[in-house]
């Protein structure tokens, strides 16, 4: 039986989430937004347009969503070399793996962002592809992204487990069908996770390897 793990990266295998809202914040702020950090979070998970939409407002001038765009990457690259991965993250890809799971990276993350991203999860072993939100018309909540990592697997949504930590993670996974893991690393409340549709909540990607036996992951793998 085919089964394809999909993963959330930034807040969910790396502890990324809050170097992204100072990022953000900065961003922001060099462009005139005095935009609290809280807000920055709860919004993270979602494309940088519809990001910079869902913390500004439609009423917004959209001439300067390029340039905080940019900024935020640019502050953001500062921390390539140091950017670290949540405990057990490539413990829990390597043993998803050799239980014949399809790992799939699911992000917006590319190039020397992904590659970063990559070398802090050290588990390149066991990830089988990489899913791009460049390659998809809507990012999270939209059901495309997952949808698309789906299909790099080569599995129905019936035969796929989406782990992420954001509200937007959870809707895109419900939406596309496929069942959804959360993880509260990422700095979300359970009961937010819940109501967007995870199945299953967890504290970090140790805690899930830790119970593994008794998740989704099994009760799928042995359908």
């Amino acid at each position: 039986m085919a089964r394809a793990a999909l993963f959330d990266v930034d807040g969910t295998l790396a502890d990324t989430n809050h170097l992204h809202v100072t990022a953000w914040w900065e961003a922001f702020r060099q462009h005139g937004h005095d935009v609290p950090m809280t807000t920055i979070h709860h919004a993270l998970g979602r494309p940088s347009n519809d990001l910079i939409g869902h913390v500004l407002g439609e009423d917004r001038d959209p001439d300067q969503d390029a340039g905080i765009s940019a900024a935020h990457k640019t502050l953001y690259a500062t921390y390539f070399d140091r950017l670290p991965a949540l405990p057990g993250a490539g413990d829990l890809l390597r043993a998803l793996h050799r239980r014949g799971w399809h790992n799939i990276l699911v992000t917006s993350a590319g190039g020397d962002e992904l590659g970063a991203l990559r070398r802090a999860i050290d588990a390149d072993d066991a990830i089988t592809d990489t899913a791009s939100a460049d390659d998809v018309s809507e990012g999270k909540p939209a059901p495309e992204p997952v949808e698309q990592a789906r299909e790099l697997a080569g599995v129905a949504p019936d035969e796929a487990v989406f782990v992420g930590d954001s509200v937007w993670d959870m809707q895109a996974a419900s939406r596309a069908g496929v069942a959804a893991v959360a993880l509260l690393c990422g700095g979300i409340p359970r009961a937010d996770l819940a109501e967007a549709g995870a199945s299953e909540v967890y504290t970090d990607p140790a805690d899930l390897l830790a119970r593994l036996d008794d998740s989704l992951f099994t009760k799928i793998g042995q359908g």
